[in-house]
């Protein structure tokens, strides 16, 4: 079956030398390479090869490049190009844990950021941790609401990714274990078709302690996907998803190009594709998309 291997890397990181030890790795384990084909120059380039595995190819040109910053991954030629496209939001969408954010005003930031460190890296049950966090905001002016979306700032490459998949034809929703009150903003920001999330609630204008019932969790990411794949007659194989934590990785697995992007070390483990240095125009070129096709940005 053919095969492709992309190779993506951080703008003007990646070499031509680079692509040569990757041909040679691959065609010393037996694998027919054709050509190098640049889909960002100095950034991302497409080797398509036969007769190897994806993972043997990945270990063999990981060997080959060492600790080159470079992200790789390799997947059949066939149906690389993806119709659905689920995101996670927080440090991955956006930059920021919103819910860290929220709770530097009430001067609890690195408490909170401990317990959700711990929660994306799998450590903690996501729910319980959850509900442990919110709580301890209770009272909290929904003003630090507006204060934190002010902060918060786009992942690089999020526009593109959204915009470009959209002009392609494909359905893009925003399913996050955060909040409603930025997955509406960042789903209108970026252009996704829909948004899901978690409800803080509030009363006379302050946070209750409380999240809205039921919540958005790992399995509820996970029948997100299959509910809007089954509703276009879409196959798992032909959906994107992409997240940082623990509760992206039941999606992440399914998914045919399922993605953990600067993830958390326990998800990076478990997932098949991964990115790490460059930004989320990356799941573009691991669908073949080249640069000067992109949309937004």
């Amino acid at each position: 079956m053919p095969h492709v291997l992309t190779l993506i890397a951080p703008p003007g990181a990646l070499a031509p030398a680079h692509l040569n030890a990757a041909r040679a790795a691959l065609t010393a384990l037996g694998a027919d390479c054709e050509a190098a084909e640049w889909l960002a120059e100095a950034e991302a380039a497409d080797l398509p090869f036969t007769a190897l595995a994806a993972e043997q190819a990945i270990a063999a040109v990981r060997g080959a490049l060492g600790e080159a910053p470079l992200d790789l991954i390799a997947q059949p030629i066939a149906g690389r190009r993806k119709k659905l496209l689920l995101a996670d939001m927080d440090s991955t969408i956006v930059t920021t844990e919103t819910l860290d954010e929220i709770a530097a005003f009430a001067g609890l930031k690195e408490k909170i950021a401990e317990i959700t460190a711990r929660s994306m890296n799998g450590e903690l049950d996501f729910r319980q941790a959850l509900t442990e966090r919110v709580g301890m905001l209770k009272g909290l002016d929904a003003s630090a609401l507006e204060e934190t979306w002010k902060a918060t700032e786009l992942m690089p490459g999020a526009r593109e990714l959204v915009a470009t998949m959209r002009a392609h034809g494909a359905h893009t929703a925003l399913v996050s274990g955060g909040f409603t009150f930025f997955t509406g903003r960042v789903a209108e920001l970026v252009g996704f078709h829909e948004h899901h999330a978690n409800t803080l609630l509030l009363e006379d204008g302050k946070l209750t302690g409380q999240v809205g019932q039921p919540i958005l969790d790992r399995d509820a990411k996970l029948a997100a996907l299959k509910r809007l794949a089954a509703a276009r007659g879409l196959a798992l194989t032909e959906a994107a998803t992409v997240g940082d934590g623990a509760n992206d990785l039941a999606m992440i697995q399914a998914a045919g190009l399922g993605v953990a992007y600067r993830a958390k070390p326990s998800v990076a483990a478990a997932a098949r594709h991964r990115i790490q240095h460059g930004d989320l125009r990356g799941l573009l070129f691991a669908q073949g998309y080249k640069a000067s096709v992109f949309v937004g940005g």
